[in-house]
């Protein structure tokens, strides 16, 4: 999804590695969230936290984001007639968006089988957060598994035009962290 974040990044990202694991298809779509504003990810008038977790939810948050991403995705699983959407959503070692909560995750499944053509016609669509319940440590050990390089993956919320992560972010401070405890080296080419 290019919704409006600083930085693509993580769309180009996304594009080496759909190619690399030989995804059917892979699709972009945009829908500009900037316009709304009211994140430090859509919004340059607002800084990226780079002092650590400060509790609460963070400037990062960006409004109902994952309600309109599952959204568009229930919709292309609907043509698709896919039976299962999958996020990467985390709840253990995170930011503390609301929209990453397992309740959260299991109110829009209830949603989407409420008012989708797919589930009245008996086919319903499960919402699978396979690393809901992981702590980062366990996230890197199972991208490293499933062959996944972590140099390729883009965290970060305010990559440079070369996509080399901050280092100083949240996201990238729980990404180091995740290494450190899987005692694995971090490939993520950082800034600083």
């Amino acid at each position: 999804m290019d919704y409006g974040q600083r930085h693509g990044a993580e769309l180009e990202a996304a594009a080496r590695v759909a190619k690399r694991l030989g995804a059917a298809q892979h699709r972009v779509v945009k829908l500009d969230l900037a316009q709304f504003g009211g994140s430090a990810l859509t919004d340059s008038s607002i800084a990226v936290p780079d002092q650590g977790m400060q509790g609460g939810i963070p400037a990062t948050y960006v409004p109902a984001r994952n309600t309109i991403l599952l959204s568009l995705a229930l919709a292309w699983a609907e043509v698709l007639q896919a039976q299962h959407i999958f996020l990467g959503a985390n709840a253990v070692d995170y930011s503390g968006y609301p929209d990453c909560r397992p309740e959260y995750l299991a109110a829009f499944e209830a949603m989407a089988n409420l008012a989708t053509k797919a589930a009245v016609e008996g086919r319903g669509i499960a919402v699978r957060a396979p690393l809901i319940d992981l702590p980062k440590k366990e996230i890197v050990k199972k991208a490293l598994e499933l062959g996944v390089d972590p140099a390729e993956t883009v965290t970060c919320y305010q990559p440079d035009a070369e996509g080399r992560a901050c280092g100083v972010c949240d996201a990238c401070r729980l990404r180091k962290k995740g290494f450190a405890d899987a005692g694995i080296a971090d490939t993520t080419r950082y800034q600083r």
